[in-house]
């Protein structure tokens, strides 16, 4: 038995590139996308909570996806960066199970916050005298609690059904951590019908709300150009322009993932399309919605002071 693999049933993850000529290079970028992802999102998290003038329902949705590409991007790069540290590739079958739900259960949230988001600005610039009463802060909660909750009910199934299948032969995983696709490509046994309940469950977490928000979007840009004030259509867009983009980053790589066939993409390009949809997409979020917002960067300057006077007084 490999020294790697203590347990019969443990998996061995491969790690993201085994050819990779200069693996301690690679390994500087990823723990440096984490870094800046994990900074990134826990300030945006941290400026929301601080600032009242942020106590907005866009805000406190943009802070739920924060929060969720924070946890997403820790339930996988922490495992790689420790297996290369210690050398170790083996994964017991728990703990696999426990980062496929945690994975699933954020990224299928991450899909029905982004439609949720897109619902709020087509209310916000298509039907703002009902804001308030659409988007009140109980409606604010509920929407979270539908992204989370929905997300762990899929996650739980589509965690528990795969690692049924039979395992023959090597249980050497071709991925960086515990994912479906590469689960099943290890089996066996014939999954052409799980992989169906997989299709239909894409569908509806990934297709579907894709739908929603370029509708929403739609319905949004004929409203913008009614709009009679350029500084009103700026802000409109503005902001809007802020949530496509991360909508394209994120649904984009999942798409390629999920609901192209298998066979028309190796496990290696399934790798390269994964590192950008959950390392360098959490990474990018965030500077997308400071950086291009007013709002948000007076905040930061606001707490920068603060902390400057707190250290002045001190001296």
């Amino acid at each position: 038995m490999s020294p790697n693999n203590e347990n019969s049933t443990d998996f061995i993850i491969l790690g993201l590139f085994p050819r990779f000529r200069d693996p301690h290079l690679l390994i500087v970028i990823v723990l440096v996308i984490y870094t800046i992802a994990f900074v990134g999102n826990a300030l945006l998290i941290l400026l929301i909570w601080l600032d009242v003038h942020l106590h907005t329902p866009m805000y406190f949705l943009l802070s739920q996806l924060s929060l969720i590409d924070l946890t997403y991007i820790s339930s996988t790069v922490p495992k790689t960066i420790t297996n290369y540290f210690t050398g170790k590739k083996n994964i017991s079958y728990f703990a696999c199970a426990v980062q496929m739900f945690s994975f699933l259960t954020l990224g299928l949230a991450e899909c029905v916050l982004l439609t949720l988001m897109a619902y709020d600005r087509y209310v916000a610039v298509c039907n703002p005298l009902r804001y308030t009463v659409l988007m009140s802060p109980s409606v604010c909660l509920q929407m979270a609690a539908a992204a989370w909750i929905g997300g762990a009910l899929a996650a739980l199934v589509h965690t528990i059904y795969p690692l049924q299948f039979p395992i023959c032969g090597s249980r050497e995983i071709n991925h960086y951590f515990c994912e479906v696709p590469a689960i099943l490509r290890l089996s066996c046994a014939d999954t052409s019908a799980y992989e169906m309940v997989i299709f239909v469950t894409t569908v509806v977490f990934l297709l579907v709300p894709f739908i929603l928000i370029l509708s929403s979007y739609s319905l949004i840009f004929l409203s913008v150009l009614r709009m009679k004030s350029s500084k009103g259509k700026k802000k409109a867009l503005a902001t809007c322009s802020s949530h496509l983009t991360v909508v394209g980053l994120y649904f984009g790589p999942a798409i390629f993932i999920y609901m192209i066939p298998s066979s028309s993409h190796t496990p290696d390009q399934d790798k390269i399309v994964a590192v950008f949809g959950t390392m360098v997409t959490p990474m990018l979020n965030p500077l997308i919605y400071s950086l291009r917002n007013k709002e948000v960067l007076g905040a930061l300057r606001k707490v920068i002071r603060r902390f400057c006077s707190c250290e002045t007084e001190h001296m």
